[in-house]
C-alpha cells in the first residue's frame, strides 16, 4: 500500500514543511496530501505552493487559500479590505501557483484508506452531497442545539460527534491543536503560532511533527 503523509496547516511555512518531510523520511513513492491553507500568515507562501507543484503534492482547498483566490479573481464584496499576510500572497505568486490552488477540490477521498480529507469539517448526519462548501472550509463546532458553527468557542468539536464510517482528516482549528477523536483527526496545530507543524502517516498510523522555527502570529484568537 501507498504511504500517505497527511500535513496540517502550512501557512506559508516552507522551511518547516521541508523539516517535516525530512522527519517524516519522505521518499519518492510517498504521497503526501495537505489539508489546506497553503498560504498566508507565515513567511514563504509562494515557496509552499512551489514545493506542491514540483513534487506533485495532493491538497484540500482552505478557507486561505479561497480567500486568495477570490481577490486573485476580482470576486470579494466592495469595500472589503485586504488583508496584509493576503496582499502578501497576491504579491509573491505566480500564474502557475495560481492555476495550482485554483485546482485544489474542497475535500478528497481515498477510498482505500477509508479516508475522506477536508479542511474545516463535515456536518455529522448530512450526506457529503449536501455539506455546504462554506462549511467544508470553515466549520469547527456544533452548537448545543445541533447548528454548525465556525466558532470554536460555540459548541462541541464537530469531530468528536462525527460518526465515521469513514475516518476524517482535517486542519483549520488551532486552538483546539491535535485533535484525536475516534472517526476523525485534527492536524493544526499551529505551526505559524510558533507551535508544531504535524502530519499523521498512513498505512503506519503514526503522527510526526516539527517545532516551528518561530511565531510568525500570535494566536489570541479564532485563526
Amino acid at each position: 500500500m501507498t504511504r500517505t503523509l497527511f500535513i496540517g496547516d502550512v501557512h506559508g511555512c516552507a522551511r518547516e514543511l521541508d523539516a517535516l518531510l525530512d522527519e517524516c523520511r519522505y521518499r519518492p513513492g510517498d504521497r503526501v496530501v495537505l489539508v489546506g491553507d497553503l498560504v498566508a500568515k507565515g513567511p514563504d507562501s509562494a515557496g509552499v505552493v512551489r514545493r506542491a507543484r514540483e513534487h506533485g503534492l495532493l491538497a484540500v482547498r482552505g478557507n486561505h487559500d479561497e480567500h486568495v483566490l477570490r481577490w486573485h479573481a476580482g470576486k470579494m464584496p466592495e469595500g472589503k479590505k485586504l488583508k496584509p499576510e493576503h496582499r502578501q500572497v497576491l504579491d509573491t505568486l505566480e500564474d502557475e501557483d495560481w492555476a495550482y490552488l485554483e485546482s485544489l477540490p474542497l475535500q478528497r477521498h481515498f477510498p482505500e484508506l477509508n479516508v475522506r480529507v477536508v479542511h474545516g469539517g463535515l456536518v455529522p448526519g448530512v450526506p457529503l452531497e449536501k455539506q455546504k462548501p462554506e462549511l467544508l472550509l470553515n466549520l469547527r463546532s456544533i452548537t448545543p442545539d445541533g447548528e454548525p458553527s465556525k466558532k470554536v468557542d460555540a459548541g462541541a468539536p464537530w469531530a468528536s460527534l462525527w460518526r465515521g464510517p469513514e475516518l476524517v482528516i482535517f486542519g483549520h482549528d488551532a486552538l483546539r491543536g491535535l485533535q484525536r477523536h475516534p472517526h476523525a483527526i485534527g492536524l493544526d496545530t499551529g505551526c505559524v503560532y510558533g507551535q508544531r507543524l504535524t502530519a499523521y502517516v498512513l498505512p503506519e498510523a503514526r503522527f510526526y511533527s516539527v517545532k516551528a522555527k518561530r511565531a510568525y502570529l500570535e494566536l489570541d484568537g479564532p485563526p
